[in-house]
């Protein structure tokens, strides 16, 4: 642990120049006083670092010192795929790991690439979590990703949807996918196929004794882009044509889903900017449910769901009589 700050300690020297006490002591996490004590080691060490006191004071290494002491952990290596998603290296335990390798990765550039790599920095962030939305807490995502990368099994118990609410699996992990801010497991059940489970609804899970075999050629970027297929093959049972307004088409993008927001953008306005789109719809009660969130929707056909618009739109008035 102690190794590990020295050589993060020295290479925020390399990379900054002069940095106080204070300074160092708030990048690594310990006090000043222990910021002390870890300059007089790496001196003692024979790493050229000299304290300068005063206003402009602070610690330094010589000039034109440095190291190429960058080498890379076990757990840094496995942070190196999040590099650029900060908040999945959180969820995952990562953060630590993450932060000590952008700092190796950052100390074996030239300056110029350093202030390249800084202004990329300041100029693009990713969020990957939704408008309206927060990250939902995962507490056993670390437990799973751990008996994925072992290939090791879990025991689970999963809330679900339909009845029986909890179930209890036994499950082989094969990874971890990040959608929207929202963490799925692919996993299989002994030989059968490979299923996704939402990690927010692991209520339980331990790892077994049983050390499994990753399936010859399953990959998992390729085995979520089918699983999305047919998820929307399945998900739209039907079509309806709907009115919206110069109001409800500028919000649909925020309301709605993109496949929604897609045939809005396609159709055609009239003289006062409403569009009439035909859109797919799972079922008419969610379709009602969804077209509810904007003001400025009407629907023209079918008719059921025009009537069941109105009978929903009614409630609310009866509710707010």
């Amino acid at each position: 642990m102690r190794a590990g700050r020295l050589v993060s300690m020295m290479l925020l020297l390399q990379q900054r120049g002069r940095m106080t006490a204070d300074a160092l002591a708030a990048e690594l996490g310990v006090s000043v006083r222990t910021v002390y004590r870890d300059a007089e080691a790496l001196a003692a060490a024979g790493i050229p670092i000299y304290g300068e006191s005063g206003r402009e004071g602070g610690y330094r290494l010589v000039e034109g010192y440095r190291t190429r002491l960058t080498g890379v952990t076990e757990g840094e290596a496995e942070a190196l795929a999040l590099t650029g998603v900060p908040q999945a290296a959180t969820d995952l335990g990562l953060q630590t790991e993450l932060a000590a390798l952008e700092l190796k990765l950052s100390a074996a550039l030239s300056p110029q690439q350093r202030d390249r790599a800084e202004r990329a920095r300041a100029l693009f962030h990713l969020d990957v979590v939704a408008w309206f939305q927060r990250s939902e807490p995962v507490p056993l995502l670390a437990l799973v990703a751990n008996a994925a990368w072992e290939q090791r099994a879990i025991r689970v118990r999963y809330w679900r949807w339909k009845e029986p609410r909890e179930v209890e699996r036994d499950l082989r992990p094969l990874g971890l996918v990040l959608k929207g801010g929202r963490w799925y497991l692919a996993a299989s059940q002994g030989e059968g196929p490979v299923l996704p489970y939402k990690v927010a609804n692991l209520l339980a899970a331990a790892k077994t004794e049983e050390v499994f075999e990753r399936p010859d050629g399953f990959d998992l970027a390729a085995w979520w882009a089918e699983n999305l297929d047919a998820f929307d093959a399945g998900r739209y049972r039907g079509e309806a044509v709907v009115r919206f307004s110069p109001e409800a088409v500028e919000r649909a993008p925020d309301q709605l889903d993109a496949d929604i927001v897609a045939a809005i953008a396609k159709a055609d306005r009239d003289e006062h900017g409403w569009a009439v789109a035909t859109i797919p719809i799972e079922t008419e009660w969610n379709a009602s449910g969804e077209l509810m969130k904007l003001a400025g929707v009407e629907v023209v056909e079918p008719l059921s769901l025009r009537a069941m618009m109105r009978q929903r739109a009614r409630a609310v008035l009866d509710l707010h009589a």
